[in-house]
Parts: C-alpha cells; sequence; structure tokens
C-alpha cells in the first residue's frame, strides 16, 4: 500500500507522475490535481499534455531550481536515492558518526582511548545526551548516531537492518525517519531525566530506543514474525519483545541495574519499545501486511536463487 502525496489516502493501486515522481490517488493523479512542480520545467504548462519533444524541456531543466537539481523533488539527482533508503542511510549515519568519535576524540585527546573521550567535556557536549546539558538539542540527536563501542553499534545495527527495512516499507520514509529520530531522542531525553532525578551524571549515546521502537512496531504489525535469537533458536518476535520489556523493566526498577548490571540505559529501551507499540497500534489497521515476506538476495542478487520473486525465497525472518 501507498499514500497520496497530497490527501495521505492509502492506494493499493498508486498514480507515479513522471513529471515530478509523486506518488498520488486517482483524484490526484493529473499534475493540475497535484500542483505538480514538473509544470514548473515548461514554457506552457500545457505542454505537459504533448509528446514530449518540445525542444524547450532541455533548456528549461538545465536551469531548473536547486531542489531539482539535489533531488529533493522529481526522479533523478544526487539526494534520490534517499528516497525509500532512510533504514540504509541511517545506518551509514550510525557507522560514519561512530568513526567520528574516534577522529575527534584523537583531536581533543591525543589518544584513541575511549574512556579518554568520555572525559573531555568538548567530546560529551558534542556526541552525549547528559542530564548536565540536556539544553544541548543538537545532543538529542547525534546522540543517537554515537555508540560506546563497537559491540554496541553492531548489535543496533543488526536491529535496524533487519527490521526497520519492513517498517519503513509498511509505514513509508518519510514517517519512518519521524518514528526514527523521535523515537531516539524520547528514549536518550527519558533516560537523562531518571538519571538527572537520581543524581546520575553519566548520559546517554546510542539508537537502542530508536531500534526497540522499531521493534514495537513490527511486533504489532507482525507478531508471528520468525527470528533467530542469536541466530540460532527460532522464536516469534513477540516473545522476543516480551523478553525485552521484562529486561528493561527489570533494570529500571531494579536498583543493581537488574540483568544489565546498570551499565545499559533500560529506560531508554523500554520508552522506546512502547513507543513503537503505541505507533504499531495506531497505524496497524491501515497498514496491509503480506502473510509472506520475502527477504534478500542469494545468489545472483534479488530475483536470482534465494532473493524474492527467485527460487528458494522463503519467508522473512530476523537474525534474533
Amino acid at each position: 500500500m501507498s499514500r497520496c502525496d497530497v490527501c495521505g489516502e492509502e492506494v493499493s493501486m498508486p498514480y507515479h507522475c513522471r513529471h515530478c515522481g509523486g506518488t498520488h490517488c486517482a483524484d490526484h493523479r493529473l499534475p493540475e490535481s497535484h500542483d505538480c512542480t514538473g509544470l514548473d520545467d515548461w514554457d506552457d504548462a500545457g505542454a505537459v499534455f504533448d509528446s514530449g519533444f518540445d525542444d524547450s524541456v532541455a533548456t528549461d531543466r538545465e536551469s531548473g531550481g536547486l531542489a531539482d537539481r539535489l533531488g529533493l523533488r522529481g526522479v533523478g539527482g544526487p539526494l534520490a536515492y534517499f528516497r525509500g533508503n532512510m533504514t540504509y542511510t541511517f545506518l551509514g549515519l550510525m557507522w560514519i558518526t561512530f568513526l567520528l568519535q574516534f577522529v575527534v576524540g584523537f583531536l581533543l585527546t591525543g589518544t584513541f582511548d575511549p574512556r579518554a573521550f568520555s572525559l573531555d567535556p568538548t567530546w560529551r557536549a558534542i556526541f552525549v545526551l547528559s542530564p548536565q546539558h540536556p539544553e544541548f538539542v543538537w545532543t538529542w540527536f547525534t546522540s543517537i548516531f554515537s555508540h560506546g563501542g563497537f559491540g554496541h553499534i553492531a548489535v543496533n545495527s543488526i536491529v535496524i537492518y533487519f527490521f526497520g527495512r519492513l517498517v519503513e516499507d509498511y509505514v513509508g520514509s518519510r514517517e519512518f525517519t519521524y518514528l526514527f529520530l523521535g523515537s531516539g531522542a524520547v528514549a536518550g531525553l527519558g533516560q537523562v531525566a531518571i538519571q538527572a532525578v537520581q543524581g546520575g551524571t553519566g548520559g546517554v549515546l546510542g539508537a537502542s530506543g530508536a531500534g526497540l521502537a522499531i521493534m514495537g512496531v513490527l511486533t504489532i504489525l507482525n507478531p508471528h514474525l520468525r527470528v533467530y535469537l542469536y541466530f540460532i533458536l527460532p522464536i516469534p518476535l513477540w516473545v522476543l519483545t516480551i523478553g525485552y520489556g521484562a529486561i528493561s523493566i527489570l533494570g529500571v526498577v531494579s536498583p543493581t541495574g537488574g540483568l544489565t548490571g546498570g551499565n545499559v540505559a533500560d529506560a531508554a529501551h523500554l520508552i522506546g519499545l512502547l513507543i513503537g507499540l503505541a505507533y504499531g497500534q495506531h497505524v496497524k489497521d491501515r497498514i496491509r501486511v503480506p502473510d509472506q515476506l520475502q527477504f534478500g538476495a542469494g545468489p545472483g542478487g534479488p530475483g536470482g536463487p534465494g532473493g524474492p520473486g527467485g527460487p528458494g525465497g522463503g519467508r522473512r525472518r530476523g537474525p534474533f
């Protein structure tokens, strides 16, 4: 199912405008019905309905606006890749930010030791959302993409890679972006609020809150999706979600930090999961979830053996 860019209606057979690249329902499929930005590329708006061989098209296109050249609208441009690929965009930003943590840390401290980074106030002001400085608004978001170590970013990347693409397909790239950034920021702020009440000074960083929000949405939309715990034990997704929720609750209420020993942002995990469950409940009635979910590309790429539409393609499964 896709959503009309004008009225937001869910449509099973959307119309894709070849002039602006938008997605529209039957009522808004004509260029004049959706205020088509492609009309600006023609000397005469009526020429949109001609054969397309008007020489003025090429001349005007070369002098198009910045948004057209960057791919913010229409179908081309260097930024066109990001439309429909926000899952992989966020994954890329996570690893770029992780690299920058070491680059900036070395420039500030002269060492690549993360323990030294965490003590530098400038480094913390860039990457860490802290209870001492919640007014540093940029850290609401930079902290989502920052991580405390390779294992931390690796686990979050696996969750987002396997579950994020599914959720983005279900809700669309725009709402997925809002969900990822919004849940990550709210989860982080909730964690530092608890730390502030308890007199803590640590701070929080990582995409775990956003990752668990994604898992929460998918639990509502497809609770029986089979996942492999530690890549070995097959279980339905709802069991994994209950397990994560229980561990997070225990970590929040236990004075010793529960099973995680107090070194994990259990409150952020729990908040992110609850946001995802609530959002999934909100959208489940307007999203059609297929019974069979194809995943990935086997030998030969998409459509080849093991890929979508190819021999051996099966139900999509996660790794946990």
